[in-house]
């Protein structure tokens, strides 16, 4: 078993908050960002995109309330598909050390209480999405079917990682929506770029797991690839960055675009070179530069 737990101590949950608030910031992993970052760039990716090619629909004032919107969204969210996740995994987070101290595994939240604390995210994602058009509705309202079976996969599947990219990427095509009131190729070649990059990204992320998870009997792509991961990461990779730059030459962006797009690949190459898939923590911490890539590639977009 891992000999380490996924929850910072001595953070600012400890410092900040009082103790009756703690298990629930924990909960939705507020001192862990990295997945809310992870579910928002792709947002960020899609309303720059929308207002590049749609400048006479939006205003930049207007633009910059949607990255708000769009931000505190991804916060709520996030916390709601990680009380979705921890729900499911409440019996299979206590037998391993990494997620055995997590607050529902743990006893911290009882069940009952996760729930009624779930229904009250969704509800603040409702007071968000009614800020959005009709069909950011439609939207946002059709994937929750994914945020609430998404834990199911791993169990009988080898590939959740591809169903997890269809979740965290639904961003994709709301910003896109949120400007242009329709989906079309442009976000939909942007939202498969983006499941391309989770199933990277992800992939190097299940490897912290994987002893574990043959034990237990959990199903992840890194179990799938083994050793062949890293050609199925520059390949995943490698068709994220074509994707992007594909909307970018049909678009006829600019060269700053183009530059940008250069450095963000160089940040993929560097991950997949440079990944331990042996080494928990160098895995973790590869995972987490996908942040990086993503904000090049909003800036990216901005400059197109």
């Amino acid at each position: 078993m891992t000999s380490y737990s996924d929850i910072p101590t001595g953070g600012w949950i400890e410092k900040v908050l009082p103790k009756v608030a703690r298990p629930y910031a924990t909960l939705m992993r507020l001192d862990r960002p990295i997945g809310t970052w992870l579910l928002l760039l792709p947002c960020w990716w899609s309303l720059a995109l929308g207002w590049q090619l749609n400048q006479n629909k939006i205003t930049l004032w207007e633009l910059a309330h949607l990255y708000l919107v769009f931000s505190v969204g991804a916060i709520v969210m996030r916390g709601a598909g990680c009380t979705v996740n921890d729900l499911w995994d409440k019996k299979l987070d206590q037998l391993v050390e990494r997620t055995a101290n997590r607050p529902i595994a743990s006893g911290m939240i009882s069940v009952p209480r996760a729930i009624m604390f779930l229904l009250f995210q969704l509800s603040i994602g409702l007071l968000v999405l009614l800020q959005l058009n009709e069909t950011c509705w439609l939207l946002g309202i059709s994937i929750l079917l994914l945020v609430f079976s998404y834990p199911a996969f791993k169990r009988f599947t080898y590939w959740p990682q591809f169903i997890l990219g269809l979740t965290f990427n639904w961003g994709a095509l709301m910003g896109w929506v949120a400007i242009t009131g329709k989906v079309d190729f442009i976000c939909l070649a942007l939202y498969v770029a983006g499941i391309f990059w989770t199933l990277g990204y992800d992939t190097i992320y299940a490897h912290q797991d994987k002893t574990d998870d043959e034990i237990i009997g959990v199903k992840s792509s890194a179990l799938a690839l083994g050793d062949k991961t890293k050609p199925f990461i520059y390949i995943v990779y490698s068709l994220t960055i074509i994707g992007i730059l594909l909307i970018g030459w049909i678009n006829l962006f600019e060269i700053p675009f183009f530059v940008f797009c250069l450095i963000a690949l160089s940040q993929l190459i560097w991950q997949i070179y440079t990944v331990n898939i042996k080494e928990p923590s160098d895995c973790l911490k590869k995972f987490k530069s996908n942040r990086l890539f993503g904000l090049l590639i909003t800036i990216a977009i901005f400059l197109g």
